[in-house]
C-alpha cells in the first residue's frame, strides 16, 4: 500500500505540516514524519504556539533557564521560545531542502500579529527574526494586508524567503504575485542571485465554505445548495489560474532564465469544519503541480489514512475553471457576495492570530512570576 502523503509528489504536490511543539521536536516525532511520510515542510502561527506553549509544561525547562538569565519581558520569553523551536524544526528539514535543491524544507515563523497594519513593523520584525533563526531554510510569513504587500516586495528584493499569509481573495494574490515578481526583478536588476529566494502563497481554504454555508443555508435559496461546500475550491481553483497565467509570462520566463524559484501556492485552513464533509475534501481536490498543502495533525493522519493522491488541478483543468466561475456566479446572482466575505474573513484572520499572541503572553507572564516566585 502506498502512503498518499508521499505519492503527492510525483503529481508535483508538497505536504507541509501546520503544526509545531517543543514536544513533537525533543520526541523525535517531526523526524519520523520526514522519513516515514515524506513531511517537507512545517508552518506555524500565533495560534499554534499559543496551543503548544500554553498547554504543556515542555517549555518550562528552557523560561526557567531564560528567566534565570535575567529575561522577564513576556514578548522576549515568547520569542526566544519560539526561535529555538523554528531552529530544531529547521535542522530536522535542512536535508530535504538540500535534497529538493531549495524547494522544499522550509519551517515558516510569523511576524507579530498587531503588526498585520504596519509595513515598516512588519519589515523590521521580519528582518530581526531572519536575523536571530539564522537557519537558510526559513520562511517568515507576512499576511496579504494593504500593508503586508508593499513588505512583500521589499523583504523578496533583500533575499528573505517569504511565506504569504491570509489570502483568501483572488484579486488580493494577484496583487502578491505582483509584489514577489517586483521584489526578484529588483534583486535580478542589481545583479543578485535569484536561486535561494523561496516563497509561497498561501491561500485559506475551509474558512470561506464556513462562512458562506451559513448565508446559503440562511437564505434559504433551493437553487444554492448544489455549491454548498464548493465554493472554497472553486475560488482556489481561479486564484490557481491566476498562478497559471503568470507563470506563463514573460516576466516569469525572464526571471527563470536567470535561475528564480517559482511561488508556489499553498493551500491553509484545509480542515474540515463540517463534519458532515470528508475529513480530506480539501486536499484530495487540491493537488496539482507546484502546489503546497499544509496539514494540521488530524487531517495529516486522515489523509494518510483515505486520501487520494491524484493530478486533479493537473489534468482537466479548463472545465474545472468553468465550473468554479458557474459556482461563484450562482452565488453572487442570489445576492452573496464573494468580495464581502473574503474581506471580513481577511480582517477576522488577522484577530484570530492577535486574540491567542495575546493570550499566549499573558500565560508566559503568569508562569514567569511563579518561576521567579520559586
Amino acid at each position: 500500500m502506498g502512503n498518499p502523503l508521499v505519492d503527492v509528489q510525483q503529481h508535483g504536490q508538497s505536504i507541509w505540516y501546520d503544526n509545531i511543539s517543543r514536544g513533537l521536536l525533543l520526541s523525535g516525532g517531526l523526524h519520523r514524519m520526514v522519513e516515514e511520510d515524506g513531511l517537507l515542510g512545517v508552518t506555524s502561527n500565533p495560534a499554534i504556539f499559543e496551543k503548544a506553549m500554553a498547554g504543556s509544561e515542555d517549555y518550562q525547562p528552557a523560561m526557567r533557564a531564560l528567566v534565570a538569565q535575567g529575561i522577564d519581558d513576556p514578548s522576549e520569553l515568547f520569542e526566544r521560545l519560539a526561535v529555538q523551536d523554528i531552529q530544531l524544526a529547521a535542522d530536522v528539514l535542512h536535508p530535504a531542502y538540500e535534497r529538493t535543491k531549495k524547494r522544499d524544507g522550509y519551517v515558516s515563523l510569523e511576524v507579530s500579529p498587531h503588526l498585520a497594519n504596519d509595513t515598516q513593523g512588519t519589515l523590521e520584525d521580519a528582518r530581526r527574526l531572519w536575523g536571530q533563526v539564522g537557519r537558510e531554510n526559513l520562511m517568515i510569513k507576512v499576511p496579504a494586508t494593504g500593508a503586508g504587500v508593499p513588505a512583500i516586495e521589499q523583504l523578496i528584493a533583500e533575499g528573505v524567503n517569504v511565506n504569504v499569509t491570509l489570502l483568501f481573495a483572488v484579486d488580493a494574490y494577484a496583487d502578491v504575485a505582483e509584489a514577489w515578481l517586483r521584489g526578484l526583478e529588483r534583486r535580478a536588476e542589481h545583479g543578485d542571485p535569484l536561486d535561494h529566494v523561496a516563497s509561497v502563497a498561501s491561500f485559506f481554504i475551509s474558512r470561506i465554505d464556513s462562512l458562506l454555508d451559513g448565508k446559503i443555508t440562511k437564505s434559504g435559496d433551493a437553487s444554492l445548495q448544489p455549491v454548498l461546500g464548493r465554493i472554497a475550491i472553486a475560488n482556489a481553483r481561479i486564484a490557481y489560474a491566476h498562478f497559471r497565467d503568470v507563470l506563463s509570462g514573460d516576466r516569469w520566463k525572464a526571471l527563470e532564465a536567470k535561475g528564480a524559484q517559482v511561488q508556489r501556492v499553498l493551500w491553509a485552513s484545509t480542515s474540515t469544519k463540517d463534519p458532515s464533509y470528508p475529513k480530506t475534501q480539501y486536499v484530495d481536490e487540491l493537488i496539482g503541480p507546484d502546489t503546497v498543502n499544509t496539514l494540521p495533525g488530524e487531517t495529516f493522519d486522515a489523509f494518510r489514512d483515505e486520501g487520494t493522491a491524484r493530478n486533479v488541478l493537473g489534468t482537466g483543468f479548463d472545465a474545472q475553471l468553468a465550473e468554479a466561475r458557474d459556482q461563484i456566479a450562482r452565488l453572487e446572482a442570489a445576492g452573496i457576495s464573494l468580495k464581502e466575505a473574503t474581506d471580513h474573513l481577511l480582517a477576522d484572520g488577522v484577530k484570530k492570530f492577535v486574540d491567542p499572541f495575546d493570550s499566549l503572553l499573558a500565560t508566559i507572564e503568569r508562569r514567569r512570576d511563579e518561576i521567579a516566585a520559586g
